[in-house]
């Protein structure tokens, strides 16, 4: 019977201590929760304007391909240069320009077709690669290459 009384001391002892440990950790998250969290703030204090009409409409960015009749040819020949201008206006100048040693040169101008369609020879007097582009206001084609012997 001296053990029973003595088990049951402890176990009282160790369910008052769990219970003392709950109710502390209960009542820390309980004031916890209470706490008011910070309110947001307006990074933005005038009032949201209001539109009368419809925006203005976007203009689509410009792109123009290239391509060449021939990717080889005898010094001296033309090489026709052709493509499309898309969301270019007809009659807009484009710019042929050739890369010599890593800047790019004018060659000649031509314009934009209906049907945005452009074409234009070019002839070339150097032997080796000739590496040419179209151009209108920042807007290039790729670089198109042509060996030339």
């Amino acid at each position: 019977m001296h053990l029973t009384l003595r088990s049951r001391c402890v176990r009282g002892a160790a369910a008052g201590a769990l219970s003392v440990a709950l109710v502390s950790v209960g009542s820390a998250g309980a004031v916890a929760a209470t706490d008011p969290s910070p309110m947001p703030t307006r990074t933005h204090t005038s009032p949201m304007p209001t539109r009368t009409h419809s925006p203005m409409p976007t203009r689509a960015a410009a792109a123009i391909t290239a391509r060449v009749s021939h990717t080889s040819m005898r010094s001296g020949q033309e090489v026709t240069l052709s493509g499309r201008a898309s969301h270019l206006a007809t009659g807009t100048r484009l710019t042929v320009q050739r890369d010599v040693n890593g800047k790019w040169t004018t060659l000649r101008t031509t314009t934009v077709q209906r049907g945005g369609t452009f074409s234009v020879p070019v002839k070339l007097t150097g032997k080796g690669t000739e590496r040419l582009r179209v151009t209108q206001d920042g807007t290039h084609s790729r670089t198109v290459t042509v060996r030339v012997s």
